[in-house]
């Protein structure tokens, strides 16, 4: 265990255990405590007024702090109050993963930091948009329902093969963003390969659907009125440009509907349009509005080809309750409804969320196929078929059958024995010396291989993931190697010394350091860093000492002259530093 675990955090199964790591906090340089301070002491003035009620007390509630980055492990120790957990991941983890997490109340957070340079924004997932982002709203308790809920109905979206090229691209794309040594034609490239990919996704899936629904709210939604919208998505509420560039003209406010679902977003970009919803209960209407038109709920011949397009480990879930894991491969039909399906490699049969005794994945290991719907010319389903009907009919243990199910699906073979669930409802029937064929062509004969049959009139649903999670080997994931990160150059070393020194004495912890000193040989080796010399104006001006202040002042000038893009950064430090004269 790499982390220290807490009762919420135990019950995480352990694929998504898989994608914690440690936080690491003593790897955070006195850069990275400065830019988060910058952040949230910005954010914190100017969200007062125009976020969601809820985010000033939330952070209060989640134990976010303003002067330095949040240990999520003592985080835990608070948010247990509201029955929710926080971890450090892997940073962009796989949009399934990211949902499954919420339905266990457990927000994940990247852990890393954004750079100096990408003080503003970042398409990186980071410590700032996740832990002063998404913490603070879950203090709402209508919110944090929502968010639960959209996690447990949003990890059984079924995906395609494209939405995961997609994924690895957009992960590889935020990293080496943030890398500060790649070269700009590898981020241009990078951008390319992603351009391509969304312009060729083809139909949408459910889990790009239910992503933008998820971006349209939780990461960029408003609340309120179009004329008077306050804010609450975590993207809006961790960027100091775009919580201002929102509350704009420039920007067009649309009353969040299920239209939303149909409009893609660029992660790349400031949002040109945001969705605002009346109040959190109207989110969680549109979300069950959705879900109705999932697969999970759907189920027939849709739901099945959702899986199979996927080409990803799914579950179809049969009128009986039976469930079948694995990797669907090819379904046959008739008028529009599906009479067999296969799957293709390690299958495991289930009801209710657990594994059938003698059906686990090493069972069924390299597929597992079945007929389904009702027998030609009766009109009663198996399914529905009394203990007197099936002996009738001799579906019974010993008796030797031919099968013929409309679509022309025949099954013929000896019956070994049937498995019924609790109530004595009959889901699985067994025979040896099986033959399954399809209008005369053989799917399945084996003289000593026995046949397990699936009982189910019609497929009710289909979701992503399997249907007992022990069912199949999930951890896959290799964490990320810290031994990656670029080395710090001498002179970067050298700057993290006199931002530490600084933040030492506003501590209190060494008081006898000398800020003059430090300014000045910041203006010889560091001229172009502005944000220390913000510090030192706030300190200069708390401590009355005006002359100080005006030196630092010029300097910071000077360097708006030179770097004019972060001239408003600059003027937003200083501002905020008159403001509040005693932090």
């Amino acid at each position: 265990m790499t982390y220290e675990s807490n009762p919420i955090l135990d019950k995480l199964p352990e694929h998504l255990k898989q994608f914690i790591k440690p936080q690491n906090y003593t790897d955070y340089t006195a850069i990275d405590q400065a830019v988060w301070r910058y952040v949230m002491r910005k954010n914190v003035d100017y969200l007062s007024a125009v976020a969601h009620e809820t985010y000033t007390e939330g952070l209060k509630k989640t134990g976010i702090a303003i002067d330095h980055i949040p240990n999520m492990y003592g985080m835990n120790r608070i948010l247990k109050e509201i029955g929710w957990a926080a971890v450090a991941v892997d940073g962009f983890i796989p949009p399934s993963a990211f949902m499954e997490f919420q339905a266990y109340n457990v927000l994940v957070i990247a852990s890393d930091i954004r750079q100096l340079e990408h003080i503003e924004y970042t398409p990186a997932p980071d410590i700032i948009h996740e832990g002063a982002g998404h913490a603070p709203i879950i203090a709402n308790a209508e919110y944090a329902e929502y968010l639960r809920r959209f996690g447990e109905i949003g990890c059984k979206a079924i995906s395609s093969a494209k939405d995961f090229e997609l994924y690895e691209a957009v992960r590889h794309l935020s990293i080496i963003k943030e890398a500060p040594e790649t070269l700009k034609k590898e981020i241009a490239k990078a951008e390319k390969q992603i351009e391509l990919l969304q312009e060729n996704m083809g139909e949408p899936s459910e889990m790009a659907l239910i992503r933008n629904l998820h971006w349209w709210t939780v990461e960029y939604g408003l609340i309120g009125t179009i004329d008077n919208p306050k804010i609450y998505g975590a993207g809006l509420l961790s960027s100091i440009g775009e919580s201002a560039w929102c509350m704009t003209d420039k920007v067009k406010k649309i009353p969040y509907s299920l239209e939303a679902v149909n409009t893609s977003f660029d992660i790349t970009k400031p949002q040109p349009q945001l969705f605002v919803t009346p109040d959190f209960a109207f989110l969680s209407q549109v979300l069950e509005d959705f879900a109705d038109t999932m697969a999970l709920r759907t189920g027939g011949l849709d739901s099945v080809q959702k899986l199979i397009d996927s080409q990803s480990l799914g579950t179809i879930e049969l009128s009986t309750g039976l469930q079948i894991s694995g990797n669907f491969d090819s379904v046959l039909t008739h008028d529009g409804k599906p009479v067999y399906v296969q799957t293709k490699g390690e299958t495991a049969l289930a009801y209710r969320e657990k594994e059938l005794v003698g059906h686990s994945s090493k069972r069924h290991s390299t597929g597992f196929g079945t007929p389904i719907g009702k027998l030609k010319g009766i009109n009663l389903a198996i399914e529905n078929m009394s203990p007197r009907d099936l002996k009738a009919y001799k579906i019974y243990e010993g008796e030797t059958v031919s099968l013929e199910f409309e679509g022309g699906i025949h099954v013929a073979g000896q019956i070994i024995t049937g498995t019924r669930n609790l109530q004595g409802e009959i889901l699985l029937i067994t025979f040896k010396n099986c033959t399954v064929t399809h209008k005369g062509s053989i799917i399945f004969t084996s003289p000593s291989e026995l046949y397990s049959m699936a009982v189910g009139k019609e497929i009710v649903s289909a979701f992503n993931g399997p249907a007992d999670l022990k069912s199949f080997d999930l951890v896959t994931h290799t964490l990320a190697s810290s031994a990656n990160k670029p080395k710090t150059s001498e002179k970067r070393k050298s700057l993290e010394r006199y931002y530490e020194q600084i933040r030492h004495f506003r501590e209190g912890k060494n008081t006898t350091i000398s800020r003059n000193k430090v300014f000045k040989e910041l203006q010889e080796k560091h001229s172009k860093d502005w944000l220390l010399p913000i510090e030192l104006y706030e300190l200069a001006k708390n401590n009355g000492d005006e002359s100080f202040a005006s030196e630092i002042a010029a300097h910071l000038e000077k360097i708006k002259h030179n770097r004019p893009k972060v001239g408003h950064l600059i003027d937003d430090g200083l501002a905020l530093v008159n403001k509040n004269l005693v932090t």
